[in-house]
């Protein structure tokens, strides 16, 4: 600031002049002084508030893999962090319950076939008289309840893990195995391991944590006073990443221990750079109704609550007044008379104000 003051005083009988909100000034001294120009670019879009959050997986998109059925883990498949499909075998269990079971649905599939012969036969003796319409409506009674305890016992083998090729091979083969496959419900990736190969586990007893993570959210805690700012719709940008979100969803209730609302905001196509369960700071953007500009935070000086910018002329610089409406990093938004064609000090603002005000102006 002293070597400012020192170009400004050698300069104050050099044809410097300062009127109103006008700097009269030779290009000699604006060198002198180590302004520089550039021109203020066209924005559409203004940074609202930055603010923490956390990278959650959606609810529905998340799911805890249990067995139905009490035995000893003796294989598994997969480990945290890999990629499975939907139906990919994940654990093998030997389970001794699982023997019962198959006998009990065996057995209702052989009584199912016997009772259907018998109502088939006796059908068929009704039709030619030999036999009464009470006796065909005990046979043809008998016969659904076979196939109500057929259809229940094949419904508690789904339950205990098997799967439909699995109970239809076992009808076939009729041969008894206490090995459950356990499968993937869905397709995503191992978020967490939660049994060992060679461990006894209870029935519904939870081995992994799977998540679909196409989609994540971000859960953003917006400051009380700022909430009449945010809106359904906004972009959030995260920082030092290319991720992009928007807001879906503005919480109903304010945390009491800090005082910030819930906004949630949809990632779609996840990209590699930000993980479940990340805390990462975030920039909420809104689009401008105004025409607005983005300007070096240097191209701005502040005198008595208001903001200015120098604008280049023949005869040196004209004090134009703006309005700031967001920041974003080294930038400032603004607003104003400007039309983006314009020449304006993009370095030396601080030089040109002390000009402005008289030397010694107060920062």
């Amino acid at each position: 600031m002293n070597i400012i003051l020192l170009l400004l005083l050698s300069l104050a009988g050099a044809g410097v002049q300062a009127a109103d909100n006008v700097i009269q000034i030779a290009q000699e001294h604006i060198d002198n002084l180590g302004v520089k120009l550039g021109k203020p670019e066209p924005a559409s879009q203004v940074p609202v508030l930055y603010a923490p959050a956390r990278i959650a997986i959606p609810p529905a998109r998340e799911h805890i893999v249990s067995t139905a059925q009490a035995g000893l883990i003796t294989k598994l498949y997969v480990a945290v962090g890999d990629k499975v499909e939907k139906g990919q075998a994940l654990a093998e269990i030997n389970s001794p319950d699982l023997l019962a079971l198959q006998q009990q649905y065996l057995k209702a599939v052989n009584e199912l076939e016997l009772g259907r012969a018998v109502y088939n036969r006796d059908k068929k003796l009704l039709e030619e008289g030999v036999i009464s319409g009470r006796r065909s409506q005990e046979t043809r009674s008998q016969y659904q309840l076979y196939q109500t305890e057929a259809h229940e016992a094949r419904q508690l083998l789904e339950m205990a893990g098997m799967s439909v090729g699995e109970i239809n091979r076992l009808a076939k083969t009729q041969r008894l195995t206490s090995l459950l496959t356990l499968r993937a419900p869905m397709s995503g990736v191992v978020l967490e391991r939660m049994a060992a190969a060679g461990q006894r586990i209870d029935n519904l007893a939870p081995l992994y944590r799977i998540a679909d993570l196409s989609e994540l959210w971000l859960e953003i805690n917006i400051p009380q006073e700022r909430i009449g700012d945010i809106h359904i719709g906004d972009q959030v940008l995260i920082d030092n990443t290319e991720v992009t979100a928007r807001i879906s969803l503005l919480g109903q209730s304010v945390n009491p221990e800090n005082q910030t609302l819930l906004a949630r905001a949809v990632i779609k196509e996840t990209p590699a750079a930000v993980r479940a369960g990340q805390k990462v700071n975030t920039r909420i953007i809104q689009g401008s109704d105004k025409v607005a500009f983005k300007v070096p935070n240097a191209a701005i000086a502040q005198n008595e609550g208001r903001a200015y910018i120098f604008i280049r002329t023949d005869q040196g610089f004209r004090v134009q007044p703006v309005t700031v409406i967001g920041r974003q990093d080294t930038d400032s938004i603004i607003t104003g008379e400007l039309t983006g064609a314009e020449d304006i000090a993009v370095t030396g603002s601080v030089a040109l104000k002390a000009n402005w005000l008289g030397l010694g102006g107060d920062e």
